[in-house]
């Protein structure tokens, strides 16, 4: 199979990359069961790509329903080293405007019932997650974001909720009090993921109303959504363009070797079953000698 090293996730409003061009489908099965769609192979500013709509075709997978751990392997079975994640946030600061794109560094975990690990079943593993995105990468994100035109921010806490609804007034108003800046529901177990599969990870977040906090959009609607998204969706696409025909860069990052020091369980306890599904992730740390 074609290793492919820089993969594109597009979310609500981006379904797809207009100037990829040699493309193909590739669906994939993976341990974890069916990623939210096949992934799209092909050529984007010279450099190959594997593009996945996370939401699916038509939109048909609520941020609830997403097959996270297969979406991310997939990615991984593909030799994807690099990803660039585009994603629909609310702002909960004034200074973020709908069609501001941010950038963010941190996040807060406000999600319930969702896997975000691929260890367990008898391997245990803990990377570290202090710094949850590859500052590498987002740089070089921010740098083309900067070129685009649009107005962007670098830094920033992204709140991840579960949704499908959007927040109260009052969770609102407390994750200003927190300091975090945006809110979204689906870049937190993407990134969780990514680091386990040693995969370099950014958000290219879209901002697309004030969530319910702000006194002139208190009521945060689907129409408003898709209108801002669809403004913003052809600067995502310049920003991921410019992204890509940055990379590859030294992966002298975290991300690269997250896994060197997290696999806490003895190599002779690990089930060959276990073993088997997660070579792509830990096959080389696992090798005898």
């Amino acid at each position: 199979m074609e290793q492919i090293e820089i993969g594109i996730i597009g979310g609500s409003g981006l379904y797809d990359m207009a100037d990829v061009t040699d493309r193909r489908d590739v669906t994939l099965r993976t341990p974890f069961g069916d990623p939210s769609g096949p992934y799209v192979i092909g050529t984007l500013r010279g450099r190959r790509v594997a593009f996945l709509a996370r939401h699916g075709a038509g939109h048909r997978l609520s941020p609830s329903e997403l097959n996270f751990r297969a979406n991310i392997f997939g990615m991984k079975t593909l030799g994807v080293e690099y990803i660039l994640s585009a994603s629909a946030v609310g702002s909960l600061k004034q200074e973020y405007k709908p069609l501001d794109i941010v950038f963010p560094d941190q996040f807060i975990d406000r999600t319930w019932g969702r896997v975000s690990t691929f260890f367990g079943r008898g391997l245990v593993a803990h990377v570290g997650f202090a710094h949850p995105f590859c500052r590498i990468l987002s740089g070089i994100a921010h740098e083309s974001g900067q070129q685009s035109g649009a107005t962007v921010h670098r830094g920033g806490t992204y709140v991840c909720m579960e949704g499908p609804q959007f927040s109260t007034l009052a969770e609102s108003n407390l994750y200003r009090s927190w300091g975090a800046d945006i809110i979204g529901m689906t870049n937190l177990q993407e990134a969780k993921l990514a680091r386990e599969a040693e995969i370099c990870y950014t958000t290219i977040a879209l901002v697309t109303d004030y969530d319910c906090w702000h006194p002139e959009h208190d009521s945060v609607t689907v129409d408003l959504v898709i209108a801002n998204l669809t403004q913003n969706a052809k600067t995502a696409q310049r920003i991921i363009a410019g992204a890509v025909e940055r990379l590859p860069f030294d992966r002298t990052c975290e991300c690269a070797t997250a896994l060197k020091y997290a696999l806490i369980t003895r190599p002779d306890a690990i089930p060959d079953a276990v073993r088997r599904d997660l070579a792509p992730l830990v096959g080389k740390y696992l090798q005898t000698t």
